[in-house]
């Protein structure tokens, strides 16, 4: 099974791993990587794979059937191959200021309203989220969007621990999703915002809440009764 060294080291931009398995020529498995694959609603990471003098794009990872697939640019990698792994990481800080942006709206709006998360979908450089919201006025979202800059204000730590699921699950608002963790999760990987929230997550996220910048409001669009989408980009 491949170590995923950015669960513990979200900076981590280079890394040194060996190819276990090669998959139709263009699609490697690593015994360690730090590319991010797509879930939860935050892109997979792109980057490279450097090997005896040959560079290869990294041009999608995402998991399939366990294993954590690597999409390269061109066949030529082989099994038992050592490579060094580099990361965009222009793209990848972008998109942890987002996702730590995402985490601290979604713990204002649930303490506001009382709303959970039915989707989300991060991006470089516009983002949005789906919120169980019967109200549909915009001064609401403009309130919790004007708290949640004041609390960035304050530069939290964010940290990162793992917790069994049971004791997890006794942590009020541990997941703000309105479809929980499957059974199968028995250990948490918990994303916390000191003194703000607590969060089960898997993704990438940064170490202070100062580094998230400034949250702007886009759009919001009514998508049902009890759903409502809300677009935001960061400067």
């Amino acid at each position: 099974m491949t170590k995923l060294l950015y669960m513990d080291d979200c900076y981590l931009k280079e890394f040194d791993a060996e190819v276990t398995e090669v998959i139709d020529e263009q699609h490697v498995v690593l015994d360690q990587t730090a590319f991010y694959p797509q879930g939860g609603g935050q892109p997979c990471d792109y980057g490279e794979l450097q090997s005896k003098g040959t560079t290869y794009k990294v041009i999608e990872v995402k998991k399939k059937d366990g294993k954590v697939l690597h999409t390269l640019d061109q066949p030529g990698l082989k099994q038992g191959d050592k490579v060094h792994g580099v990361i965009d990481w222009d793209r990848r800080y972008k998109l942890m200021r987002m996702h730590t942006a995402a985490h601290l709206l979604s713990e204002v709006f649930h303490k506001e309203t009382g709303c959970l998360i039915t989707g989300n979908q991060l991006d470089t450089n516009k983002s949005r989220l789906d919120y169980s919201i019967e109200n549909f006025q915009r001064e609401t979202f403009e309130e919790c969007i004007n708290k949640a800059n004041q609390l960035i204000k304050t530069n939290a730590s964010i940290k990162i621990s793992y917790m069994p699921r049971e004791e997890a699950f006794k942590i009020p608002s541990i997941t703000k999703l309105a479809n929980v963790l499957p059974p199968a999760v028995k250990e948490l990987r918990i994303v916390e915002i000191e003194n703000i929230d607590r969060q089960a997550d898997g993704g990438t996220h940064v170490s202070k809440l100062g580094e998230v910048g400034e949250i702007k409001l886009l759009k919001i669009d009514n998508k049902g009764k009890k759903n409502r989408r809300l677009y935001f980009a960061l400067e």
